[in-house]
């Protein structure tokens, strides 16, 4: 990377999700954070009065992002101008957020988004960086149907999957065939906190809305192929979720058991998860944790509160390989959800695609 920052935009900055995106790019060594927008309700205030008294976060508002005056997200062609791309995290309709991060590609600037309104377009890459690194190749098929040099939209996936899907990823070349999961999802998840959500306290609620179809059709997605300048997603493994919220304030854990087609020795699995090396650790990235995995042989690990920090948020915790009486194995795993789960993993995602060209000053 060169020595110039990219200038970049926080779109719904400040939400939940948009917040996390302006204190992870605090100090960014390839971005800077010279744009927020959010609704007509807050455009025109200063970015630190806008979220008084509702600034989520354990860490203070970043001083260069406070002082900013809060545009209106929906005026692309203002904001484009200012721009060299855009983090997504607004909220809107499905159908509204798709128009609008279409139209800021249509405007030439790339959107990195945490939102679902383009997950299922078959040209929009929707990426953990560590597990689909090629589907950036789309790219160029989405600029053509949209009629850009450089504008485009890349996505992230859902922060229910994205701690087992990593784990189960260095373990395809043994054929997973069918996945069970059940999730025990955070309530950041839902853009709350236990001062916002009360009811939440000493409780589970056993259903989030759409959670369980994305558990189980987004990582077909991920592990899809190229063809034909679009993604034509995979058939195995069979997945069936269920995702339930739980008194956590960060956090998403999953219980997952797995039948494969070769069934692997423990020691086998194990030795896979602590050895692999992905895409971004390699290059280097900034957010790229090392190692990705890690796996506990404690068999209280991991926890929520202990490690859903670990590699600052970024990384994967896994724990409890055992055999299983009606799959092969099963084993549990934990992931940041609004760190690795949303803005984090979007951050990560847009290293990789400025590392790779697609993403570049204007």
């Amino acid at each position: 990377m060169s020595q110039k920052k990219l200038k970049v935009g926080v779109l719904g900055a400040t939400g939940m999700v948009g917040q996390r995106f302006v204190a992870l790019l605090e100090n960014h060594p390839w971005y800077e954070v010279t744009l927020v927008a959010a609704s007509a309700n807050s455009a025109g205030q200063k970015y630190a009065d806008a979220v008084k008294g509702r600034w989520a976060l354990k860490t203070a508002i970043p001083s260069a992002t406070a002082a900013l005056a809060v545009k209106n997200a929906s005026d692309v062609d203002a904001i484009a101008r200012e721009v060299d791309f855009v983090f997504c995290a607004v909220d809107m309709s499905k159908e509204e957020t798709a128009k609008l991060e279409e139209d800021y590609a249509r405007h030439e600037t790339p959107v990195v988004s945490n939102n679902s309104a383009h997950r299922g377009t078959p040209d929009v890459p929707m990426m953990v960086p560590e597990v689909n690194p090629e589907h950036a190749a789309v790219i160029e098929a989405q600029r053509k149907r949209l009629g850009t040099s450089r504008g485009f939209i890349a996505v992230k996936p859902n922060c229910s999957i994205q701690s087992y899907v990593p784990a189960l990823h260095p373990l395809m070349k043994f054929g997973p065939k069918r996945v069970a999961v059940c999730t025990y999802q955070a309530i950041s998840g839902a853009g709350k906190t236990f001062e916002t959500w009360p009811e939440m306290v000493d409780n589970l609620i056993p259903f989030i809305k759409g959670e369980e179809e994305k558990s189980e059709q987004e990582p077909m997605k991920i592990w899809g192929q190229l063809a034909g300048g679009k993604i034509e997603k995979a058939k195995d493994p069979i997945i069936t979720a269920q995702c339930i919220r739980v008194p956590a304030s960060d956090g998403h854990m999953a219980a997952a058991f797995v039948s494969f087609d070769r069934r692997p020795e423990r020691a086998e699995v194990i030795e896979l998860w602590r050895s692999w090396e992905p895409k971004p650790q390699k290059m280097g990235l900034p957010s790229a944790p090392k190692p990705f995995l890690t796996y506990f042989e404690d068999d209280a690990r991991p926890q929520t509160k202990l490690d859903r920090d670990i590699g600052g948020g970024m990384g994967v915790a896994v724990g409890r390989l055992r055999p299983d009486a009606l799959f092969d194995y099963r084993f549990v795993s934990l992931s940041h959800n609004t760190v690795r789960g949303a803005a984090g993993g979007a951050v990560l995602t847009a290293e990789l695609l400025t590392a790779e060209g697609y993403i570049q000053a204007k």
